[in-house]
């Protein structure tokens, strides 16, 4: 709508069809004697018209004597809108005399019996900014307030409540009048409107009935005990001396049979005091919410409550007594909803309350035994982590654990089975008195584990830490059983062998039985024994049998480096000599037997030269058993993972330094004041004011700190693009509003000549998975006259989108078309950093199938500074440890990782290089992306292209 008619303030919203050019005259006579159905749907078209700028001001009088009169119901709604957008006034200002006559028809409509028509006409009037058309009404809206039906006096107080707010001289007993009005009211909304008022308009008089009634709280209705909260909020945020007065109040609303009240009193109550009692009330009732609330999303809301609550110091030690009670609310099933609260749990835990927890989460674990659900593994794993880190927190807890997770080495699950050993790699590492219980539970689960993953990490870690000559053979006595009979070739070829005379003999013993069968036409067939199709016999194999016929030899190669190690380790403990070479012969016998199978053609693959070389190695050092070689075999191993343990750790370390610094409350004599007006609202979850930030965060749309910005002031300038240009006869710009799930696109135009511009419309198409909610609706742009137009835009997946269109327009003589510059949707705008697992990332490495390779092209000549370019122009986290990839070698290989708003994975390895005998050689390589959909993974790389060129570019013109 243009700037001229800004006055013409419309509450309702209408989306109108189509509409084809009208006749002024034939709408004239159809509401002076149409039938009341044909009436209707003229105003209703009177209505769209005048909504995309049609003024229509003939009509007027036609309307007053034709339609004003009737009593049907439908065009007492349609006229109570028609009213609130006809503009009132002339040119100069003063109120048209027609408007006398509708006067009158609103004071009718006050007096009118039906229920219904008074509280509309009491609501409609809260809409009128005339003072002149609300004076004769007032003792009609006065006596409203005694009518016998709650619709009307509820409406009543409202419009008294808007009047005063706007006009007090029309009503300066307003406080006065509704605050009697309160004293004698029984019902609930009429009673929420009355306090409503009396909260904006006179505080006093508010808090002055909330004391008369303060015992009554707990028995009010949900909508007044939501405004009773406020206003308690209020008065002790202004005067801090009222704290004591109503905080008794706010306990109560704790217990309010309503969720929103008990959330609001909670929310309050921890603004309001920081006393052990009171936070622990308010937490629990956040807890007792998560629990008995059934929508995920509130859970979640609260839950993300509850985190934000722990960021403060003086809080967090009060709510680490509730660690049992944070428990609790993993009776959800939704697996985000476990994930924050183990996170939640594992932050608040301490010394005095460890036990308690681990002990849930192995009844938690053992639950998940017996259930079979989508999510199921996911929390498995979710379990085995948290316990893990529990147990290196708290160390005195994982002889307790231990036993407990071991379990899971036989779960069909390989990524809960591969936390697992994870953690024990860890435990046994770190804890060194626990190796005898680690060594003889994996001995325990040994046979049980199906998956050759889980089997290769623990023979490397029974080959490593078996330490005494018990340990060591009962080992090998683990691996044999598992191994089967050797040499395996042999073994083999004889059951094969086997198999085969047994085949023989039954056919030359066999004799051939037919039965006679009768088919489905009634004739009989003979079947015999030849006719029926050779079922194959599975073979039952021990495990690591198994692994090596199905062609995975890479187990073997383990295999053969834990021989190794115990081998090793036995000839240093065991003096006796015959002792030491038989166990060394036993070992180079199972290496020489499973290179005889992997060259033998019996399994499904031939080994690879990778594996045999492993082995030959393991033979090589045996046999020989140099020093050097030795040492690397019994020490250096064990080393490595301590370095690697050590660096994982001081990484973790560094990274709660940081988020412990970026926290830390730090005011300065200097510190600017903050002003609400001028904050973008992402600061301060634990503001002073949390009803202006809950409403900051309402009208921005978003909360997620990497797009709030955007709805800062401060920064739309960088969000504006120019559609037309200067010299058009139509100017356009347009401010891009990025939401978490759509696009607000708010359009300026200006008209830039001397002529009114009809039907200007502003028409725009998408590419990509963009779509347009609806269509802008035309409007009437006066000479030299602007206005902004609103369009939402909604987006269903992360890839790269073009908006594109025009502006169409009728002057006297001609139809006319500005062609709009092209407006394109940043992918960055949906890409947040994300962590996860290397496991994680090999895992979806394999299953994504689309990937983009990206040639680099730059004119940066150090690797780490390509690196940080590259995050920052992607949005994306580096899961390579800052130490692997520090220092200058030449080369650099990282993994990347981000996850969209809607939930889509994007991963990137980059590889790259750089001549160290020429210091000023760019740097070259490639970047490999990979995401489930190739929208993700084009749009991804596009950008990374953009990124090396606009660089190129600046760097050609400096």
């Amino acid at each position: 709508m243009a700037s001229g008619s800004e006055g013409m303030s419309c509450y309702t919203i209408i989306n109108p069809p189509e509409i084809e050019l009208y006749n002024e005259m034939q709408i004239k006579q159809d509401l002076e004697k149409g039938e009341v159905n044909v009436k209707i749907e003229t105003m209703k078209r009177v209505i769209q018209l005048m909504l995309q700028g049609e003024r229509l001001p003939n009509l007027l009088m036609t309307i007053i004597r034709f339609v004003l009169p009737l009593q049907n119901h439908t065009l007492k709604k349609l006229l109570l809108i028609y009213w609130e957008i006809v503009p009132k006034t002339s040119p100069d200002g003063k109120l048209l005399q027609e408007m006398i006559l509708v006067c009158d028809a609103y004071r009718k409509d006050l007096q009118h019996p039906n229920e219904f028509l008074r509280g509309a006409t009491l609501r409609f009037l809260c809409k009128l900014k005339e003072p002149e058309l609300l004076e004769p009404l007032m003792p009609t809206i006065r006596s409203s307030l005694e009518h016998r039906h709650s619709y009307v006096r509820r409406n009543a107080v409202l419009a008294i409540f808007t009047i005063y707010k706007n006009f007090d001289w029309l009503v300066p007993d307003g406080p006065e009048l509704i605050a009697n009005f309160l004293d004698t009211q029984q019902d609930m909304s009429c009673k929420r409107n009355a306090f409503l008022m009396l909260l904006h308009a006179d505080q006093e008089r508010a808090l002055n009935y909330l004391a008369s009634c303060l015992d009554q709280v707990s028995g009010f209705g949900d909508i007044l005990q939501l405004v009773i909260v406020e206003l308690i909020y209020k008065v002790c945020h202004a005067n801090p001396a009222e704290r004591s007065r109503f905080i008794r109040c706010i306990y109560n609303l704790l217990n309010s049979s309503s969720n929103a009240v008990r959330y609001e009193a909670a929310g309050t109550l921890v603004t309001l005091s920081t006393a052990p009692t009171a936070i622990k009330a308010a937490v629990s009732c956040y807890i007792d919410l998560i629990v008995k609330e059934s929508d995920n999303n509130v859970k979640l809301i609260v839950l993300d409550r509850l985190i934000a609550l722990k960021e403060n110091e003086n809080i967090e030690r009060i709510m680490q007594e509730l660690v049992m009670d944070v428990l609790r609310v993993l009776s959800a099933t939704d697996i985000e909803v476990r994930r924050k609260t183990l996170a939640l749990a594992m932050d608040l835990v301490s010394s005095r309350n460890i036990e308690e927890m681990v002990l849930v989460l192995k009844k938690e674990v053992s639950k998940t035994h017996n259930i079979e659900h989508e999510d199921t593994g996911k929390y498995r794993q979710l379990l085995v982590r948290t316990l893990h880190t529990c147990c290196i927190k708290f160390p005195d807890v994982a002889a307790a654990v231990i036993p407990v997770l071991v379990e899971f080495l036989s779960d069909t699950n390989e990524l809960a089975a591969g936390d697992v050993l994870v953690f024990v790699r860890e435990a046994i590492q770190k804890f060194s008195h626990l190796q005898p219980l680690v060594i003889e539970k994996l001995l325990e689960a040994f046979p049980a584990i199906k998956s050759a993953k889980i089997h290769r990490t623990t023979l490397w870690i029974l080959g490593e830490y078996a330490n005494s000559l018990k340990d060591i053979m009962e080992v090998i006595g683990v691996v044999n059983r598992a191994l089967g009979e050797v040499p395996i070739v042999e073994a083999e070829q004889s059951r094969l062998a086997g198999n085969d005379a047994v085949e023989e003999e039954q056919k030359t013993t066999e004799t051939v039985n037919s039965t006679n069968k009768v088919t489905s036409d009634g004739t009989y067939a003979t079947q015999s024994a030849f006719s029926v199709a050779p079922v194959a016999k599975k073979v039952e194999r021990p495990p690591l049998r198994q692994y090596m016929m199905d062609g995975d030899f890479f187990v073997a190669a383990t295999l053969a480096s834990t021989l190794t190690k115990l081998a090793l380790k036995f000839v240093q403990l065991e003096s006796n000599e015959k002792k030491q070479n038989r166990l060394c012969t036993c070992a180079m016998l199972i290496m020489s037997s499973i290179l005889h199978l992997g060259k033998s053609g019996l399994p499904t693959k031939a080994i690879t030269n990778d594996d045999t070389d492993r082995i030959y190695l393991c033979l090589k050092t045996l046999t020989l058993r140099t020093p050097e070689i030795v040492e690397i075999f019994t020490q250096s191993c064990r080393n490595a993972l301590a370095n690697m343990l050590n660096a994982q750790s001081d990484e973790k370390a560094q990274e709660k330094k940081d988020k412990q610094q970026k926290n830390a409350a730090k005011i300065q004599p200097d510190d600017p004041i903050a002003f609400t007006q001028l904050a973008n609202g992402k600061n301060d979850q634990l503001g002073e004011n949390v009803f202006e930030l809950s409403l900051n965060q309402a009208l921005a749309g978003t909360k997620s700190s990497a797009l709030t910005d955007v709805a800062s002031p401060n920064s739309k300038l960088n969000k504006v693009t120019q559609l037309t240009g200067f010299s058009d006869p139509v100017y356009a710009e347009a401010y891009v509003h990025v939401n978490q799930y759509d696009i607000v696109l708010d359009v300026l135009i200006v008209n830039q000549t001397s002529d009114t511009l009809q039907n200007c419309t502003l028409e725009l198409a998408t590419v990509g998975d963009l779509k347009l909610v609806e269509k802008p609706h035309p409007v009437v742009l006066a000479p030299h006259d602007f206005c902004n137009i609103k369009a939402n835009v909604k987006v269903s997946s992360t890839e790269n989108g073009i908006i594109f269109g025009n502006i169409v327009y009728d002057t006297t003589f001609s139809s006319n078309v500005v062609v709009l510059n092209t407006i394109q949707i940043d992918i960055m705008d949906y890409i947040l950093p994300a962590t996860c697992t290397d496991t994680e990332f090999r895992t979806m490495w394999v299953e994504f199938e689309w990937e983009n390779k990206v040639s680099v092209n730059t004119t940066l000549t150090d690797l780490h500074d390509y690196l940080r370019l590259l995050l920052k122009s992607t949005n994306m986290k580096c899961l390579t440890p800052e130490k692997a990839l520090s220092g200058q070698c030449g080369f650099m290989a990282a993994n990347m990782y981000a996850r969209s708003i809607f939930g889509e994975d994007a991963l990137a390895n980059l590889s790259i290089e750089k001549p160290l005998d020429r210091p000023d050689a760019p740097v070259t390589g490639h970047i490999r992306i990979r995401a489930k959909s190739q929208g993700m993974a084009l749009s991804l790389g596009d950008k990374i292209n953009h990124t090396q060129k606009c660089l190129q570019e600046k760097s050609v013109a400096a």
